[in-house]
């Protein structure tokens, strides 16, 4: 009961403040109470954050896939809320623009991860990246793109001397990238340079 009460006296920092709703989802977490679960209960038909979230699933899911064939399917959270902020993305019961924080977007692929598709994010170094195909990217292929994240682009070379790994190994990781679109090869004066378009975005 207090927690509606708290609920209904808030209700419009939660809905337009992503620092506060941020907060009140934390808060709820521990009491085991979800309010994205259903607009049945008192807390989803009062703040409607389940439609928020489902809502913004569905936004991020087309800006993932409008980027796809740059990106092969992985893109910074930073650069998605990027996107979402130039559309001027209106989500729940907003009259206006909604301001997405990056803990929004991370809640709403929750949601997405779910549905199955391969939704879900991953730490590229200090960068959180978000990727939306079911490909398996395992250590190897985050350790890659750790190297081209500190580079922008890497070479083979570059790669087997950052990570001590011989050749056929750095091949493997970096031909799956290729394969996947994720990452762009170009040859210069007989070397091959691997780059990764959602990396500079980030930068």
């Amino acid at each position: 009961v207090k927690l509606t009460d708290f609920a209904k006296r808030h209700q419009h920092d939660i809905q337009n403040d992503p620092v506060f709703r941020h907060r009140f989802l934390q808060m709820c977490g521990p009491l085991g109470v979800d309010p994205l679960a259903s607009q049945k209960t008192v807390l989803g038909k009062l703040l409607g954050m389940g439609d928020f979230y489902h809502e913004l699933a569905v936004k991020i899911a087309e800006v993932c896939l409008a980027n796809k064939s740059r990106n092969g399917g992985i893109m910074s959270i930073k650069e998605i809320q990027g996107i979402l902020k130039q559309r001027k993305t209106r989500l729940g019961m907003a009259s206006q623009q909604t301001d997405v924080s990056v803990s929004d977007i991370q809640v709403a692929i929750q949601k997405l991860g779910k549905l199955g598709g391969g939704f879900r994010t991953v730490q590229v170094g200090k960068s959180t990246m978000v990727v939306s195909v079911p490909t398996e990217l395992d250590n190897d292929h985050m350790e890659v793109m750790e190297v081209a994240n500190k580079m922008g682009g890497v070479t083979l070379d570059q790669v087997m001397n950052s990570t001590g790994w011989n050749r056929p190994r750095a091949e493997r990781a970096l031909e799956l990238l290729l394969q996947e679109g994720m990452a762009w090869l170009d040859e210069h004066n007989g070397v091959s340079y691997y780059w990764f378009t959602s990396l500079w975005q980030e930068k």
